[in-house]
């Protein structure tokens, strides 16, 4: 066991010694190389004897009680070991004297830039100049903190330095080099120099105290000045400002119309314009006051907190804004190409549909009327897989908030949109149905009249009274319509009417008089010529119903009224009487229903004929 913790405490000997060859190395690397190696051959003898020592010195320990001869050679060697160390301590020492004719020191410089000490050997990768450089630098930033305090210096020994630390701030290392360059120990050094450090800060404090009061107060002044001046500044500007729009209004305002509406007068252009600059005005003096507050607070030691606090309650929030925007970049650029890539997408899409709208470009069993409602859906579609691309990388879509949200807007859409959704299915059925189009005149159960919008939720149709109806496309498509246009450009669309002759009058001349009445009028056709079925035979009279073809079926209304009056004239130029529906007539004591310019000019209206019979047996 004893063995075992021998070599434990040789290795840790070994690498204590190790690090302190390396070390001097590499404190005198700079130096003679001649030198260098004198040093470097002495610490290696050195280290061999130090692991000689700790061992005997374990030895005599264990053999404390075992003869004496044993334990006076352990002790001869020790004492040799001894003799050697103080020796190369002795050379190690003369040769950094030999060294200090020919070695430049560099100087830590006080805050009155005076010299405290100079620093001649490198500790690592560190040089004596900027290790000067930086404790210089450390000993200025102590002067300047308001909060100094000089019982917070300390000497605190490490592993190979031993370190001159203020609070939690090490000022400077000190190594055993170092002390050997001043004669004395490093921690011997260390706390002169702590000392050193330490009186030189504390004592030009107190000397400048007064006159940095003084300087504290005028920087207090000059800033409320400035802050003072820019609210002048900013007053003057804003008069300014508004005397010049006000002088130049009539240039440079002028009224924002649409056709005959006004949306902005000149006037009301003037009173924003003024309203703007107050808000800005507003808006520059808070943050000119608000940036003033933190730098007259931190002039001053006992309100510097009070700066911190300030200027933390606008940064804190705006720093993590603009780190999140940071952060948030890369999900930005991302959204971009997937919008810009949807987008140019959907006008490829746009220019392909516009052609097969135009019969530019023609599919077989593809009609140029599905072209808009087909590019609709297709657009519809492509942008509804873009919302579901990019909804993972909106800022908090993964969040509780925004997915209860979602959730909620779901339900919402999902009970309120039945009906709206019934009738979007219809209306994509009635755009491939294609029982009508725009302009068409139609019949939907009650309601006839022409088609002026079609959209997926409903139609409008403009009645001949000029009247808009609005019908949902679920009732539609439930329902029959009659298109009235469909063939009126080819074959022609049939108009017909009824009307109800007497038996006395021959069919034949009934027939031909209503085919001549259905020629003088206006948009029916010739050909195919009017036609005329006799539909029934009642018990006073026969209906016969008149049937032509016309080209304008939006013209119903007119046609059909053109029709009857026709017949009418046609009728009673040629003598024959309409008795429609039903028109009991006794001719005895009862004048012709047919107009009188019509009639002869020697028409008289029959007398009543009263027949007696005398009964013979009477």
């Amino acid at each position: 066991m004893s063995m075992k913790k021998l070599s434990l405490k040789t290795i840790v000997i070994v690498l204590l010694i190790v690090g302190s060859t390396s070390m001097i190395y590499s404190n005198t690397h700079f130096q003679q190389k001649d030198s260098i190696s004198k040093i470097v051959a002495t610490e290696k003898q050195r280290l061999i004897d130090s692991v000689k020592r700790v061992h005997l010195e374990e030895q005599l320990r264990v053999l404390i009680k075992k003869e004496d001869a044993q334990k006076k050679n352990a002790q001869s060697q020790l004492d040799a070991i001894n003799a050697a160390e103080s020796k190369n301590l002795a050379a190690k020492k003369a040769h950094i004297d030999w060294l200090q004719k020919t070695t430049k020191g560099f100087p830590v410089v006080g805050v009155n830039r005076d010299t405290l000490f100079l620093i001649h050997s490198r500790i690592g990768a560190t040089t004596a100049k900027e290790r000067a450089a930086n404790v210089s630098t450390k000993i200025k930033l102590l002067f300047e903190d308001d909060f100094f305090k000089r019982d917070s210096f300390a000497v605190v020994q490490s592993q190979y330095t031993n370190d001159i630390v203020y609070g939690n701030t090490i000022i400077m290392s000190v190594s055993e080099t170092d002390g050997l360059w001043y004669g004395t120990t490093s921690l011997g050094l260390a706390q002169h120099l702590e000392k050193t450090i330490e009186n030189s800060i504390a004592d030009l404090r107190e000397e400048r105290k007064v006159s940095k009061i003084l300087m504290r107060v005028g920087l207090a002044f000059v800033a409320i000045g400035g802050v003072w001046f820019v609210i002048w500044l900013l007053g003057r500007l804003h008069r300014w400002a508004l005397l010049r729009i006000s002088v130049k209004k009539e240039k440079w305002l002028k009224s924002l119309n649409y056709k005959d509406y006004t949306f902005l007068s000149a006037e009301q252009e003037l009173q924003i314009i003024f309203f703007l600059l107050r808000l800005f005005r507003w808006v520059v003096l808070i943050f000119v006051l608000y940036i003033a507050l933190p730098i007259i607070f931190s002039i001053f030691p006992i309100s510097q907190h009070w700066a911190d606090a300030l200027f933390q309650l606008i940064w804190s929030p705006l720093k993590s804004i603009l780190i999140s925007v940071w952060n948030y970049l890369p999900n930005v650029f991302r959204i971009l190409v997937i919008y810009f890539v949807i987008k140019y997408l959907v006008k490829i899409i746009r220019y392909g549909f516009r052609e097969i709208e135009t019969e530019k470009l023609k599919i077989s069993g593809f009609h140029s009327d599905w072209a808009v409602p087909t590019f609709s859906i297709i657009k519809f579609l492509l942008y509804a897989f873009m919302f579901v691309v990019i909804f993972p990388l909106l800022p908090g879509s993964h969040s509780e908030i925004f997915k209860g949200v979602s959730v909620f807007i779901g339900v919402l859409f999902s009970l309120g949109s039945s009906t709206a959704i019934a009738n979007m299915v219809a209306g994509l059925v009635i755009t491939y149905m294609r029982p009508f189009r725009i302009g068409d005149r139609i019949k939907i159960a009650d309601v006839v009249g022409d088609v002026v919008e079609k959209t997926l939720l409903i139609t409008r149709i403009r009645t001949t009274k000029n009247e808009i109806i609005t019908i949902p496309n679920s009732s539609v498509l439930s329902g029959n319509t009659i298109n009235y246009s469909i063939e009126a450009k080819g074959q022609g669309l049939i108009i017909h009417s009824t009307v109800t002759i007497g038996y006395d009058v021959p069919w034949q001349d009934v027939h031909q008089a209503l085919i001549d009445a259905a020629l003088l009028t206006e948009t029916v056709l010739p050909e195919p010529q009017p036609f005329v079925l006799q539909t029934s035979l009642n018990d006073y009279y026969v209906a016969y119903q008149i049937n032509a073809h016309t080209r304008e079926a939006s013209k119903q209304a007119s046609i059909y009224s053109y029709l009857h009056q026709n017949i009418q004239n046609v009728f009673n130029e040629r003598g024959i009487e309409i008795l429609s529906p039903h028109y009991r007539a006794q001719r005895d004591g009862n004048e012709t229903t047919i107009p009188s310019k019509y009639r002869a000019k020697d028409y008289k209206p029959p007398s009543f004929n009263v027949n007696i019979e005398k009964d013979e047996s009477s």
